[in-house]
């Protein structure tokens, strides 16, 4: 565990790279000399030291890779090559290219920022309808609420994690290391966790129901909660203590090291889970379609199982699966916009499906309205004792 930390990006590298360097150049005689990139050792007057591109994995083959400075009696001369020119690969740092990548990590953030805002707002409004309406709240309307929360508080760390590190455009995002960015980058993988574990309990709660559809096994909430946050809970301990204690650099958000399979471990078991009870729900669905229901009255709430259960499911992370089992640098443009950008607005149509437009939720909502209209307009005993008279 005690490894050397490697930032996520590339850029990251370079600057640990050079961190190490000076520090190892410091550690040496004092004649020596850091310039910012290489050390120069002592030399004698008239001496010429040539150093190689100090930058690993920046040099074309067919560049320069030696750098030469004279030692004279005024101090080190000029450097034969700028590192810019020992150390340039075609297509590293053009303007242009940085310009575009700006601008579409721009893009990106404003898209997924539109998207958890969205949901946030969708998610808040459908748990006030659902505390309002308490004649709603059975075991699994409690595990939709359970859900919804974990769609906020995930949104909510997007927003204080981008606020914490990516605020001040002049931070030294590869050196910052404050507790406050570790507080929020830990809250931020809780919430992910929880979401994740929280969609795998609706896929176990939703294959319960389809294996006894005409029982009435269910099993206790307080079950589903234990799995849903008491697994995000330990997991984000553990993944704490330890970084705290072998990798404590930077902001704790670097995926480049092996702690952090402590939480991958966790998402990609409920993601393959959550897929297998997918599989497996179709498998019931279409053998139970092929049977012919003994009546009627059965019939039509498995109909209303089934069309929410595959309006649900491929909602729990399915998409997911696509990138699962590659590196993070794999197809980081596809990755992003399917993980960000569709992830951000799962929320929203979680919501939207489970409860603004869900015919249970409508019909309590009317039944509610109307109920409390006609007790407004009843006349009292008092009124309806003077009309008599």
């Amino acid at each position: 565990l005690n490894q050397t930390v490697r930032a996520t990006h590339q850029e990251c590298s370079i600057v640990h790279h050079l961190l190490k360097k000076e520090t190892e150049c410091k550690l040496k005689m004092k004649s020596t000399e850091w310039d910012g990139v290489s050390c120069w050792p002592a030399a004698s007057e008239g001496q010429v030291v040539s150093v190689r591109c100090p930058l690993p994995g920046l040099k074309s083959e067919n560049a320069p890779v030696f750098i030469t400075r004279t030692c004279t009696d005024q101090g080190w001369s000029k450097m034969s090559l700028s590192y810019y020119e020992a150390c340039f690969y075609e297509g590293f740092d053009k303007e242009e290219d940085m310009r575009e990548k700006t601008e579409y990590f721009d893009t990106l953030k404003l898209i997924y920022s539109v998207g958890y805002g969205l949901s946030m707002a969708a998610l808040l409004a459908a748990v006030l309808v659902f505390c309002c309406l308490r004649k709603l709240l059975c075991t699994r309307n409690y595990i939709h609420l359970h859900l919804f929360v974990t769609f906020i508080l995930r949104s909510l760390a997007v927003f204080i994690k981008d606020a914490v590190l990516f605020a001040d455009k002049n931070m030294d995002h590869c050196t910052v290391s404050t507790v406050r960015c570790k507080v929020a980058v830990t809250f931020f993988h809780f919430c992910v966790l929880a979401n994740f574990w929280w969609l795998l309990v609706e896929g176990l709660y939703l294959q319960t129901l389809l294996l006894f559809t005409f029982t009435h096994s269910t099993k206790p909430f307080w079950i589903f909660a234990i799995v849903g946050w008491g697994t995000p809970s330990v997991t984000i301990v553990m993944w704490a203590l330890l970084k705290a204690q072998f990798d404590n650099e930077g902001c704790w958000d670097s995926l480049d090291t092996h702690l952090w399979w402590i939480i991958k471990i966790p998402i990609l078991l409920s993601i393959f889970i959550n897929f297998l009870i997918f599989i497996n729900i179709i498998r019931i669905i279409v053998q139970k379609t092929k049977a012919t229901p003994v009546n009627q009255t059965e019939r039509r709430p498995f109909k209303r199982l089934v069309r929410s259960t595959l309006l649900l499911i491929p909602l729990f992370g399915v998409h997911y699966v696509v990138f699962a089992l590659f590196p993070e640098h794999v197809g980081t443009g596809p990755r992003l916009y399917l993980e960000l950008v569709l992830g951000s607005f799962q929320g929203f149509i979680v919501a939207g499906l489970y409860c603004f437009f869900n015919g249970e939720v409508s019909n309590i909502c009317i039944i509610t309205f109307y109920s409390k209209t006609n007790a407004i307009n009843l006349p009292t005993q008092e009124e309806t004792q003077e009309q008599g008279k």
